[in-house]
């Protein structure tokens, strides 16, 4: 009888670190785990897309963490808070729907504005009621939409560099040659337009 006990006297801090290496164990699985799930996209909806829209989407949600950051620090009013966070739905409900349409993985640079913000983007603001979709301005902006997100945001794609200077380009031949050229049919803004001499 004494032998056996001195096995079990013996064997039992074996056991208790044997419990202890389990806990640890499970304590770095859980910590690693919770890192891990952290780490993924916060919208699962994202993985549709190509590298660049999911960064496009990714910068949007940046944006929406500084505006918060800056509200709950008072840095910036309710109503300033209310129209950026309304802003940057407009742009991702925007950049999603491109997306979708184009089947690219490619967004031209977005600027969405409020009826009276239009004179931000513009010299001499358009109407908001006389806008077209696919309509180009000051060759400079493609009008790619509007959306109700707390308020009316109209989108206009900025034209690419290229795209600027072959409009350009183009206004003035038709300008010396004394009349206006119908307005080209419109590329859709989700698409890039193939440069000269390129092939498919």
């Amino acid at each position: 009888m004494q032998v056996s006990l001195d096995m079990v006297e013996q064997n039992k801090p074996l056991r208790t670190s044997g419990v202890r290496r389990l806990i640890v164990f499970l304590v770095s699985y859980l910590l690693l785990g919770g890192v891990a799930l952290s780490a993924t996209p916060q919208d699962k909806g994202d993985t549709e897309f190509g590298p660049v829209v999911r960064a496009y989407l990714g910068y949007l949600r940046n944006e929406q963490e500084v505006v918060d950051d800056r509200v709950s620090r008072r840095e910036i009013s309710r109503a300033y808070y209310r129209r950026n966070s309304n802003r940057i739905r407009a742009l991702r409900a925007t950049a999603i729907r491109l997306a979708h349409e184009s089947g690219n993985d490619y967004l031209p640079e977005l600027e969405a504005v409020a009826t009276d913000e239009l004179g931000t983007l513009f010299e001499h603001p358009p109407k908001a009621t006389t806008l077209h979709i696919g309509e180009v301005l000051a060759n400079t902006f493609r009008y790619v939409g509007s959306v109700r997100s707390g308020e009316i945001f109209y989108v206009f794609a900025r034209l690419d560099p290229y795209e600027q200077s072959e409009r350009k380009r183009g206004a003035q031949q038709t300008s010396g040659a004394g009349g206006l050229a119908p307005d080209p049919t419109p590329t859709p803004a989700g698409v890039r337009p193939r440069r000269a001499g390129t092939q498919n």
